[in-house]
């Protein structure tokens, strides 16, 4: 019986490097792995700090080390900077708020990573997103993690039928305490250790400040407007502001003022009241779905417009082969362009798409 052989790609993180442990425990041949994403003197932290820090490789290393599984740190530092450091800042700087884990995720977790193991000859890749994956009739469908809190299929949604067919997530039937209960049995170093929180290389959640750091440019001063066109005061420049945001505009007003639209072109952002950002349909682009190749006729299904916001019943209907339009039984919050909707019928991801265009109500 021949032996199938997993790449597995490590961060040094708990989830990675239990993945690892796992797949060798299911009898794989495993080889660990570390994409260098990015230096943190590009992003302006640290060299100890963020992802991609010699103490995240050691941390690998030495978890490799104990499976007794080779290792090695791949350079993607060049992908990473194409794929998701510039998308990054074009959409801001074109009034999107844009979500890079789902570009890393799609340009290079399983697009470069997964090239990579097949130059390799291994027969997959594995990580540790908690997700399932299951093959329905000729097609692949990809499931919520069984742990609702640390579930991540909406970061995922865009992945082909050819990358599910080569991805193994062995954590997708866990929570997040037996994997760090499996960490300690296994003598992890990390077994402790936190995960996470901040887009990798915008620790702290500067992202004006690393827009212009990164580019060299300061933002261009513009106004503030309401949704007749009244001029309300200056701004510091699109990029310090995202749909629904309220921090930070200093505004004088009789009651509290959000961000509800922003306008590259002519450099505005208009604000309003809470009740202005209620949306109850968009439009979705650069559509991908999963169980099927498209949707023939409206469809009930469940919507999440971000990572950590519940599903909400709506219905989808595909305009064209790249288009999908979504109305909700209720009005959404800070609809925001940029983001991604993703679709669910029950625990199987149907798809989703970049939100493009949000109907706003006017006064």
């Amino acid at each position: 019986m021949t032996v199938k052989k997993a790449l597995i790609a490590m961060s040094g993180g708990v989830d990675s490097s239990v993945a690892a442990f796992m797949m060798r425990e299911q009898g794989y041949e495993c080889m660990g792995a570390m994409m260098k994403l990015y230096t943190n003197e590009d992003a302006g932290v640290p060299r100890e700090n963020g992802c991609c820090s010699l103490f995240d490789a050691e941390d690998a290393r030495s978890v490799a080390y104990r499976l007794d599984i080779p290792f090695y740190v791949f350079n993607f530092t060049q992908y990473f900077t194409q794929e998701v450091i510039k998308r990054f800042i074009g959409a801001y700087q074109n009034g999107r708020t844009p979500n890079p884990c789902i570009d890393c995720n799609r340009f290079v977790k399983f697009k470069y990573f997964l090239q990579r193991a097949r130059e390799l000859d291994m027969d997959c890749i594995a990580t540790g997103h908690y997700v399932r994956t299951e093959k329905d009739g000729e097609r692949f469908l990809l499931k919520k993690g069984v742990d609702g809190a640390k579930d991540q299929s909406y970061v995922l949604y865009a992945m082909t039928q050819a990358q599910l067919a080569r991805a193994v997530f062995p954590l997708g039937g866990m929570t997040k305490d037996q994997v760090r209960e499996v960490a300690r049995d296994a003598g992890f170093a990390n077994a402790r250790k936190s995960d996470s929180q901040d887009i990798c290389f915008v620790p702290g959640g500067g992202y004006a400040n690393f827009i212009e750091r990164y580019t060299g440019t300061a933002s261009e001063p513009g106004r503030f407007v309401d949704a007749r066109g009244n001029d309300l005061g200056g701004h510091k420049g699109i990029v310090h502001y995202t749909i629904g945001q309220r921090k930070g505009l200093g505004l004088p007003a009789a009651e509290p003022m959000f961000v509800r639209e922003i306008h590259a072109g002519s450099n505005s952002v208009v604000v309003g009241t809470s009740e202005e950002l209620y949306s109850k349909s968009l439009t979705a682009c650069d559509v991908n779905l999963i169980p099927f190749e498209k949707i023939d006729k409206p469809m009930k299904i469940r919507a999440k417009i971000r990572y950590k916001q519940p599903e909400q019943p709506a219905t989808a209907w595909q305009t064209d082969a790249d288009t999908l339009r979504i109305e909700f039984d209720v009005p959404q919050k800070a609809i925001t362009k940029g983001q991604a909707v993703v679709l669910y019928d029950g625990d199987v991801v149907i798809g989703g798409g970049t939100i493009d265009e949000v109907e706003t109500k006017r006064n």
